[in-house]
């Protein structure tokens, strides 16, 4: 982790951050799709697919369903598509065979990471500029940007 002191930084309001941020989703949205354009996947693909590689261990459709907000009808149409594209490999799970694991392919995370590496790369580099202790309250912020997004999610759509 860098160990960068603290430089000064320009003065920010509550509404800078938030404009910040939604300038950085607006972003991040369009290079999500061209991300998924690049591997022949959609958006939603795209998600479910990255969620699978996040995972510690197998997922089930279930957890792919709640974290894509779809249906798991709709998820199984996913996993065909992930399934198809040689994106994942479903397995039955040894403790419920009622429940499908899915985890990920490994070259199939091997070209994600040749078209996703750079953009990862140049983050790399912007966290280099910020100290540990800067990383832990943008960490914090964004950890909890999202749990607030996701519960809105939730409760109103």
């Amino acid at each position: 982790m860098p160990g960068k002191p603290s430089q000064p930084r320009p003065a920010a309001s509550a509404a800078d951050a938030i404009g910040a941020l939604d300038d950085l989703v607006a972003t991040n949205l369009i290079g999500r799709q061209e991300l998924a354009r690049n591997l022949d996947l959609s958006v939603k693909d795209l998600v479910c697919f990255a969620y699978v590689l996040e995972a510690d261990a197998p997922v089930t459709a279930g957890d792919l369903a709640g974290r894509a907000h779809v249906t798991t009808g709709a998820v199984t149409g996913i996993l065909n598509r992930l399934e198809r594209g040689g994106f994942v490999e479903r397995g039955p799970d040894p403790t419920d065979r009622r429940r499908v694991l899915v985890t990920a392919v490994p070259s199939a995370a091997e070209r994600v990471q040749a078209v996703y590496g750079p953009y990862a790369t140049l983050l790399t580099d912007l966290c280099a500029r910020y100290s540990a202790d800067e990383l832990a309250v943008i960490t914090d912020w964004l950890t909890g940007a999202a749990a607030m997004a996701r519960t809105y999610l939730e409760d109103s759509c």
